[in-house]
């Protein structure tokens, strides 16, 4: 195995051991599509969502405890 492929395998981290996670693993940890994770995401007041610059990340923890208060999304 190359270097970096083992540098790279040492970094993963299951999704739900990790504080922040991308649109993409948001997706695939909760069922909820893309789309509707980045149009949930576009409010300024979505107290789940942390901006690094332009990216958006989703903190996994305020996420769970804000679908668990959720009838409907």
């Amino acid at each position: 195995m190359s270097q970096n492929r083992e540098r790279k395998r040492k970094f993963d981290i299951p999704i739900w051991c990790k504080a922040n996670l991308s649109i993409e693993e948001a997706a695939a940890y909760s069922g909820i599509g893309m789309a509707k994770l980045y149009e949930m995401t576009e409010s300024e007041d979505c107290p789940f969502v942390l901006w690094i610059g332009s990216r958006r990340m989703i903190k996994r923890k305020v996420f769970d405890e804000y679908i668990e208060r959720q009838y409907s999304i």
